[in-house]
This record gives C-alpha cells, sequence and structure tokens, in this order.
C-alpha cells in the first residue's frame, strides 16, 4: 500500500505526517511517500529573490528531515518526492499520477492569509484527488 503525506513544515503537517507513519506501521509492506512542495509563487517576495540555491536547499532538509527520521525510526519505508508549483496542483497530479491508495495532509499549512483568498490546499485536493484524502487537524 502506498500513503503518500504532504508536509510544509507546519504543526498541522508534523501531525499529519505522524498519524501517516502510525498507520504505516500497522500495514504490512507499506510505502510511505512523503511530498514536498516548493511553492514558487512565495518567490515573489524580495527575500526568497536574494537567497541562493544551498540556502533554500537547507530550509527544506529544515521541514523535511524530522518527518524521514520519524519514518526511519518507525522502520518504515520512505520516499522523498519533490515538487516545485502550486501546491494544491502538485499535490493531486502527483496523488493522480503515482498510484496512491491515502493521502495524508493537515487541515492548514503556512500561509493563513493565501488561505483565506484563494482557498486552502487541503480543499482543492480533496475535491480532485482520485484516491482517499485524510486532513488531520
Amino acid at each position: 500500500m502506498k500513503i503518500a503525506v504532504a508536509i510544509d513544515g507546519s504543526e498541522n503537517a508534523m501531525r499529519a505526517a505522524e498519524h501517516a507513519v502510525l498507520l504505516a506501521r500497522y500495514l504490512p509492506d507499506a510505502v510511505l511517500d512523503i511530498i514536498f512542495v516548493a511553492d514558487l509563487s512565495k518567490a515573489m517576495d524580495e527575500r526568497l529573490l536574494t537567497q541562493t540555491p544551498e540556502s533554500m536547499a537547507l530550509k527544506r532538509e529544515q521541514k523535511v528531515h524530522p518527518v524521514l527520521k520519524m519514518a526511519e525510526e518507525a522502520d518504515i519505508y520512505s520516499e522523498l518526492t519533490t515538487l516545485k508549483g502550486n501546491p494544491s496542483q502538485e499535490i493531486i497530479k502527483h496523488v493522480n499520477s503515482s498510484g496512491t491508495d491515502l493521502l495524508i495532509m493537515g487541515s492548514r499549512g503556512l500561509n493563513a492569509f493565501q488561505e483565506m483568498v484563494l482557498g486552502s490546499v487541503s480543499h482543492k485536493v480533496l475535491k480532485h484527488a482520485n484516491c482517499p484524502v485524510t486532513v488531520v487537524k
């Protein structure tokens, strides 16, 4: 069974990852697909434009490493999928094309203002993903 978990470094994403790891522990031969989307729309922020690729990679690593470590400690096989673009669109494309059996994600990401204006990533993914989606609060 392929379980995907979408992470962005938020507290809700960490709770989603904990839930995914817990579930994967009870499923034989489960594969945990850890999805991280680099949101390019945030590059409009002037501070991001001045960052080096190395510093951006370090920030990504800080968000991803705790989840990879959690899976490793639970003895769960995990894969890291790094995507670039609009988070909801990229997550939908990935889970719909990769044979994902279940997607687990947090109910809110890091950008509350963008969520209020554009709608939440989790809501968009719920509407368009072809697999069951569990949203963790």
